[in-house]
């Protein structure tokens, strides 16, 4: 650990330049006297650490010092795939071998190269969850992902909606999306995918198995997508919508809001439009409808419309006039 811990810091002084103790400390996750300690090892070592005193300095390696420590380990080049998301990769295990990995990379650059990574760096930041929602807790993932690594069979205790199971599973993949972590197992034959949130309990076995010869995890996750969106929109609404709702549809309906503004009819005199929108059932699309307010009509199927408005009936009796609050 210690002699990663040096070959970090010395990279980051090659990279950086001049650092202070206390942000050498931040970097490396570690107290401030291990880097003086730290520091002390690099000088023995015979490598040239410079230290600059006063307000404005800290340690920076002897001019024109490089390194050609740079070569990867197996875990920091795998780690590579997730460097634009540290935070999955922070909650896979791999925070620290990222970085190491990242570090190492530039390094490896020709000075012009590393310095446009770093303003690349500055300038860009990834943020995969959506917005106003809390992040799956995610007590398994670490075990899961080892699973999945080392291709082995997990034993693992899952909450569906219809109850609890117990099943071995032959971890495949893990996929992030939107923010929330899923597991492709194969179990039975079949693979499934499991929302990893789900999991109650997780025992990493000692039995390997052998993957399913040409399995693509990118390929099977899109089919499956596909798929299920194809399940959820059972229905197709017929809508009558405004100006504003036009711009409420994609937030509201993401692709399939899309989709129906890119098919619709031509704006009438006061730019209303006709779209088609895939929904669910009924009782979903009545709610997910009411979010348009009077921005839109529902025109049929029949039985959709009807529902909408016994909805807003019943709304209109809550809200009215005569009925007082909390009666």
């Amino acid at each position: 650990m210690r002699a990663d811990r040096l070959l970090a810091l010395l990279l980051l002084l090659q990279n950086r330049g001049r650092l202070t103790a206390a942000q050498l400390a931040a970097e490396l996750e570690v107290s401030v006297r291990t880097v003086y300690r730290d520091v002390e090892a690099l000088g023995a070592a015979g490598v040239p650490v410079r230290t600059d005193r006063g307000p404005d300095g800290g340690y920076r390696l002897m001019d024109g010092y490089r390194t050609r420590l740079t070569g990867l380990t197996d875990a920091e080049a795998g780690a590579l795939f997730l460097a634009g998301a540290p935070g999955p990769a922070a909650d896979l295990g791999l925070g620290a071998v990222l970085a190491t990995a990242q570090l190492k990379v530039q390094a490896a650059l020709p000075a012009e190269l590393a310095e446009r990574t770093r303003r690349i760096q500055d300038r860009f930041h990834l943020d995969a969850p959506a917005w106003f929602r809390d992040a799956d807790p995610v007590a398994h993932l670490a075990p899961i992902a080892r699973a999945v690594w080392e291709r082995r069979v997990l034993r693992t205790h899952y909450r569906r909606w219809r109850g609890e199971v117990h099943r071995e599973l032959r971890p495949l993949g893990i996929v992030l999306k939107g923010g929330i972590w899923y597991l492709v197992a194969l179990v039975d034959e079949a693979v499934r995918t499991y929302r990893i949130a789900r999991f109650l309990a997780v025992e990493v076995t000692d039995q390997a198995f052998a993957r399913p010869t040409g399995f693509d995890l990118a390929a099977y996750w899109a089919e499956s997508a596909r798929r299920l969106e194809a399940a959820l929109h059972r229905d197709v609404a017929r809508l009558r919508v405004s100006p504003r709702a036009r711009r409420l549809l994609p937030m509201y309906f993401g692709a399939a809001g899309r989709r129906a503004l890119e098919d619709a009819g031509e704006p009438d005199a006061d730019g209303w439009i006709l779209v088609e929108l895939p929904v669910e059932g009924p009782e979903v699309a009545v709610g997910d409808l009411l979010r348009l307010g009077a921005e839109a009509e529902v025109l049929g199927p029949p039985a959709l419309r009807r529902a909408v408005a016994d909805a807003v009936a019943v709304l209109a009796e809550r809200y009215g006039p005569a009925t007082a609050p909390g009666a």
